[in-house]
């Protein structure tokens, strides 16, 4: 089994590689600065051309978006977010998943079940709306509604698509006081991948397996 993981230096990516890598399975993580071995920055086309060149003939079953960022916590209504806090935030978080999933798809659909898996985020949700984060959460649900997109287009082709609100996960994104280690959050969200396929292609599930609205 082949699996990409983008995001993999730190965090729950890096937990998921090390979670896969137990069972024994080939990972290529990617990472901004190259620490994984393999650099990828996910907002420059050009990398992602770089990183399927390099794949180039090599299946791979299953294509974790993990790679965001979450750069409006501070940032205050009345002068803060920025055009470019903005520009960089959907350039990462949105379309760094379109170029990945777009630059492997050759590579996925020569596994023989295909599966991508999209890490968004609750906050994406349409049915929590607190305020505040508005850059982060228009970001996600953006991530949320390219997953759901995506789904319907490639079954047809055999690759199942799921999106996935990884928990309040204790990293440098999520603080101290999350709830869950970067373990828990990648042995559950590593189970719900296992269990994606085309009859559930589309879901929104947390990292625990309950089905989160959209």
């Amino acid at each position: 089994m082949h699996v990409v993981i983008t995001g993999a230096n730190r965090g729950v990516g890096l937990a998921l590689c090390e979670t896969y890598a137990a069972r024994g399975a080939r990972v290529t993580g990617t990472s901004r600065d190259g620490s994984t071995g393999h650099r990828l920055d996910v907002a420059d086309p050009a990398a992602h051309r770089a990183l399927a060149a390099r794949l180039d003939g090599q299946a791979v079953d299953l294509l974790v978006c993990n790679a965001g960022v979450f750069l409006d916590k501070a940032q205050d209504l009345a002068g803060g977010y920025p055009p470019e806090m903005w520009a960089e935030s959907f350039a990462v978080n949105v379309t760094g998943v379109f170029l990945g999933v777009q630059a492997l798809l050759p590579n996925l659909r020569m596994a023989e079940s295909a599966r991508i898996a999209i890490i968004s985020s609750q906050m994406g949700s349409d049915t929590r709306a607190p305020g505040g984060s508005y850059i982060y959460r228009a970001s996600k649900a953006a991530a949320l509604n390219l997953g759901r997109n995506l789904a319907a287009d490639l079954k047809a082709m055999g690759i199942a698509v799921g999106i996935y609100h990884p928990g309040w996960v204790r990293t440098d994104m999520g603080g101290s006081s999350a709830e869950i280690t970067m373990d828990a959050a990648a042995r559950g969200l590593a189970a719900r991948f296992d269990a994606l396929s085309l009859g559930t292609t589309g879901e929104f599930l947390t990292w625990d397996g309950r089905v989160h609205p959209y």
